[in-house]
C-alpha cells in the first residue's frame, strides 16, 4: 500500500472531513460550536496543509497555520485509515513540515488534543513536542485538554532517531483505532 504526502485541496480535505475517525470527530466537535466537512477543509488550507494518500485515497490532512507572528497551531485529522499513514506522515513532519514552519520564523509551535485521546497523545510525544500543561474545560462542553508545543530551542533536540523507531509504534498501538499527526498528545500531542 503506497503512502503519499501531497499538497492539500478542498476537495482531499472535505473528503476526509466527511469521513473523520470517531476519535477525530469528537475533538472537534467539542472545540467548534458550528462546522461542517467543508468548512473544516476550507480552514485548513491556511497555512501549510498536506493530505497523506493511500492508495491514491486520501486518509489524513495534517498541517500547521501561523497564529500571529511567530506562533503557529499545528493540526491533523483523519479517516479510519489514518493510521497506516502515520510513518510517512511523522518522517514527512521532521523531514518538510517542520523546517517549512521554522523558516517562517516560528518562534513556538502548539497543538492541543482531547484528555481521552491517548493514541493521539502518544504520537505528540513521539513527535518531540513538549507537554505544557492540562487545560480543564478547554473543550466547549467542559472537556479536558493538554497543549503541548515545540519552540525553536527545543526543535534542534527533537532527534529524527527517536521517531524512526516509534512511530510504527504508535500507529499500531490501538489496532482499531488510528494514529493522529501533530494535532495533540498527553505531552506533546
Amino acid at each position: 500500500m503506497p503512502i503519499r504526502i501531497v499538497p492539500a485541496t478542498l476537495r482531499d480535505l472535505s473528503y476526509i472531513a466527511a469521513n473523520l475517525r470517531s476519535e477525530d470527530r469528537a475533538e472537534i466537535d467539542c472545540q467548534l460550536d458550528h462546522w461542517s466537512p467543508a468548512l473544516l477543509a476550507l480552514t485548513a488550507l491556511q497555512g501549510f496543509a498536506y493530505v497523506a494518500e493511500l492508495d491514491g485515497n486520501p486518509e489524513a490532512g495534517f498541517g500547521a497555520a501561523e497564529q500571529r507572528s511567530g506562533l503557529w497551531i499545528a493540526w491533523s485529522w483523519g479517516t479510519r485509515r489514518m493510521k497506516r499513514c502515520v510513518p510517512e506522515i511523522t518522517r514527512f513532519f521532521h523531514a518538510v513540515l517542520g523546517p517549512q514552519v521554522a523558516a517562517k520564523g516560528a518562534w513556538r509551535v502548539e497543538a492541543r488534543a482531547l484528555a481521552d485521546n491517548d493514541l493521539a497523545l502518544r504520537w505528540l510525544d513521539r513527535l518531540g513536542a513538549t507537554q505544557r500543561c492540562r487545560l480543564p474545560g478547554y473543550g466547549r462542553n467542559g472537556e479536558d485538554f493538554f497543549l503541548y508545543d515545540w519552540t525553536r530551542e527545543s526543535w534542534n533536540n527533537v532527534s529524527l532517531s527517536k521517531t524512526t523507531g516509534t512511530e510504527a509504534a504508535a500507529a499500531g498501538a490501538d489496532r482499531a483505532g488510528q494514529g493522529r499527526a501533530g494535532a495533540g498528545s498527553r505531552a506533546s500531542r
